[in-house]
């Protein structure tokens, strides 16, 4: 028998003690920072998404005994135009602010970056501050800028001598939903420069410098070798950007409501109408809306994953 598989022989050695003794604090540490962690993504996750699986399949305005009707909820939502228009409004706004925010964020970034301006600090600062607001107080600030009456835009069209009258661009059918867009963008993209600041932060000087001496314009050495280096970095914000356009609706609710005429509504507005709006309160026909965007959603990471590139760059 060995020295160490003796206990007589262990308690002699005061360094198998000792070990035993940090081994267990170890796990003791991880048990206690994880198993809260743990508990609360399965009590406020895991466990409302489960429960919303089955409230899809109910009739329930929350207040009476529900009614199993099993997948006809899911029937109506097929059915359902209004289903279908939230959902091109979402695609509209995912392809139009995705692409303007990540495009926006990456060359202010490679200006800051690279360009060695006297004040970047201050311009970071200014870049960020956007995100320091609420989505309330980001969309009452654009709502004052597109009012018809007392409007900036209006009178900055003016000004041009471009006089279009009293016109609410949140108001009128054929503008409001483009009118979500530039709110959109300008909340979102002070914090995606930031990222893409530090990214880039960390690519060799010596790589811009090989390639001025080769004559590369910003242009060239933007796309050619900034952009593919930090290519991870830009995928996931492309994926959490599509997600974060295709879940949220907290702006187009404050703005519009999804008017005029459904103009501007989106599939969580829709959802978060049908369940807790005035008149209508059925949770499960919106429990299964909530299904279909978690389809979407499942399916747009799926996508992203397949034709991206997930490699790490090496310098």
């Amino acid at each position: 028998m060995s020295e160490l598989s003796n206990p007589v022989a262990n308690a002699a050695v005061p360094g198998v003690n000792w070990n035993r003794k940090a081994k267990f604090q170890k796990r003791l540490f991880i048990l206690l920072a994880t198993v809260p962690m743990f508990a609360g993504y399965i009590v406020f996750t895991l466990y409302p998404n489960l429960l919303s699986v089955y409230y899809s399949l109910l009739n329930w305005d929350g207040i009476k005994e529900p009614v199993f009707v099993g997948l006809d909820n899911f029937g109506n939502l097929l059915k359902d135009e209004f289903v279908w228009r939230a959902l091109r409004h979402n695609l509209i706004l995912m392809g139009t602010v995705t692409p303007a925010v990540i495009l926006i964020s990456l060359i202010l970034a490679y200006l800051i970056a690279n360009k060695g301006y006297r004040f970047s600090s201050l311009f970071k600062v200014i870049f960020f501050f956007p995100n320091i607001l609420s989505t309330v107080a980001i969309s009452l600030l654009w709502a004052f800028v597109y009012d018809g009456s007392f409007g900036l835009l209006n009178a900055g069209l003016r000004l041009f001598g471009v006089d279009i009258g009293n016109y609410y661009w949140l108001g009128e059918t054929g503008t409001a939903i483009w009118a979500i867009i530039p709110p959109s963008v300008w909340g979102a993209a002070g914090f995606y420069f930031v990222i893409f600041v530090n990214a880039m932060s960390t690519i060799p000087k010596s790589l811009y410098e090989a390639a001025i001496l080769e004559g590369a314009s910003h242009r060239i050495r933007l796309f050619n070798i900034t952009v593919p280096l930090i290519m991870p970095i830009i995928r996931i914000a492309v994926l959490f950007l599509m997600l974060g356009v295709f879940k949220g609706f907290e702006n187009i609710l404050i703005l519009t409501n999804g008017g005029p005429s459904g103009s501007t509504e989106v599939l969580g507005l829709y959802m978060f109408n049908i369940a807790f709006g005035s008149g209508i309160h059925n949770y499960g026909y919106a429990s299964a809306i909530g299904m279909l965007l978690f389809i979407i959603l499942v399916a747009a990471k799926l996508t992203i994953d397949r034709f991206t590139a997930n490699r790490d760059s090496e310098f």
